[in-house]
């Protein structure tokens, strides 16, 4: 067998095995990982050209963390979701809705991975959870060159997370910069995004800002950084 050929076969094979349930809400003492089925896939598949958009932010942005992550530890989760939304699960591990790839252009995804690559780098405590049919992460892994990408099918359920205090927000707000200054990119490409969130989604109710409220006062503080 070739090298990549079995670079093939493990790829479709990590892309159909499941891992570990994610930790729940549930108290810390009755938190526990345990095995779950595969997690159920929609009916929809993903562009490749959607998941390269991924694999252009995310890369960069592994590589300029405080403590950067190697691509093969990271994976990136797609839910069937029309709403903008994205959230860190932990341990390299993120989510993102189908509603973010359609709707954001490539610096507002850039900014929105920024500011939750930012929480990870970090070390914020909050957990994404995807609950639905599966609870499982289906993930691309972006190190490699996807064959049959146009195959790939986003996981079907919705996207919630533990709320980060004010201040892990803020803080993610300017790391997000912080990461987005080392690629050579200005703190407009935050603040732009925010103000788009904002009138796209509103500042409260589902999506991005059901876990992550932005205001007013956090792009200000963003402008006088």
């Amino acid at each position: 067998m070739t090298a990549r050929a079995a670079m093939g076969k493990a790829l479709i094979a990590a892309l159909l095995l499941t891992g570990c349930a994610l930790e729940s809400t549930s108290p810390p003492s009755a938190a526990r990982r345990t095995e779950t089925p595969p997690p159920a896939s929609s009916q929809k598949s993903v562009d490749p050209a959607q998941v390269e958009r991924l694999k252009k932010a995310m890369i960069p942005l592994l590589q300029v963390m405080d403590k950067p992550r190697p691509p093969s530890q990271v994976k990136v989760g797609i839910m069937d979701d029309p709403q903008i939304n994205a959230a860190n699960a932990g341990n390299g591990e993120f989510y993102v809705t189908t509603g973010l790839l359609q709707k954001a252009n490539d610096d507002q995804l850039l900014a929105v991975l920024a500011h939750e690559v930012a929480h990870e780098d970090l070390g914020h405590v909050a957990k994404a959870q995807a609950l639905g049919t599966g609870l499982g992460i289906g993930a691309v892994i972006l190190d490699q060159i996807i064959p049959g990408a146009g195959r790939v099918a986003p996981i079907a359920g919705a996207l919630i997370s533990r709320k980060y205090s004010r201040n892990e927000e803020y803080a993610a707000d300017r790391h997000g910069v912080e990461l987005l200054e080392r690629m050579g990119r200005s703190k407009d490409v935050m603040i732009n995004t925010l103000t788009w969130l904002m009138d796209s989604e509103g500042s409260g109710g589902g999506g991005f800002f059901s876990t992550h409220p932005a205001t007013g006062a956090r792009i200000e503080e963003l402008r006088r950084l």
